[in-house]
């Protein structure tokens, strides 16, 4: 075989490993970062259910001095609303609620569990919702140092499925058992739909 052809594969060989290695350092999350996590699963509720919209940071991570958004990315503002660039669903800022920057909708119908911030849970708790809170909610953290500072999760209120119970604090992760959404086990005569409200929701990884 000749040499000088063998030695010119060399240089582009080097490269193509060096942009292999990049691509790999660039995508994954730094060792100790801090990230966003929301649910890979839709929120499912009835009409008139109290749902819990699931997001938290991993590892832990005290928010409580941070600012906290949760908005829906999909919902364009009325142009001839009084506070049409407002698209808060609900606003945390200098470690208090601030109602005046939010959606008139969800006046006094969200609550973050303020006693959790400290562990990371920047989970959000809407009262009462109905179809029109169909959709998809982003919670974001801009202050965060960490390239994933928010989450995505989708919220769906089917008028077919039966009121779930609800609860007014979260349940310790330990003990709380969420769906297996591959089981399709009947439970109770029910049908196997995972029904996730405020009784119930996917925090399993929270500590």
């Amino acid at each position: 075989m000749c040499t000088c052809c063998s030695d010119s594969k060399k240089p582009s060989f080097i490269v193509t490993l060096w942009a292999f290695m990049l691509c790999f350092i660039v995508r994954s999350p730094a060792q100790g970062e801090v990230l966003v996590i929301g649910s890979n699963l839709p929120i499912i509720a009835a009409p008139g259910d109290d749902v819990i919209l699931p997001c938290h940071l991993e590892p832990t991570f005290d928010v409580q001095g941070l600012t906290v958004e949760w908005s829906k990315p999909d919902l364009k503002p009325d142009p001839l609303g009084r506070l049409s660039r407002v698209e808060y669903v609900h606003l945390y800022r200098d470690r208090q609620e601030v109602p005046d920057m939010k959606m008139a909708s969800y006046f006094r119908r969200t609550e973050l569990f303020m006693d959790d911030m400290k562990h990371g849970n920047i989970s959000l708790k809407i009262l009462n919702v109905s179809e029109e809170d169909n959709g998809r909610y982003r919670c974001f953290i801009p202050k965060l140092r960490s390239r994933v500072k928010s989450a995505v999760v989708e919220l769906v209120v089917d008028p077919n499925n039966t009121k779930n119970l609800t609860t007014d604090r979260p349940l310790h992760p330990k003990i709380l058992q969420t769906p297996n959404p591959q089981d399709t086990t009947p439970r109770n005569s029910e049908s196997p739909t995972v029904q996730l409200s405020s009784a119930s929701f996917p925090f399993e990884r929270y500590f």
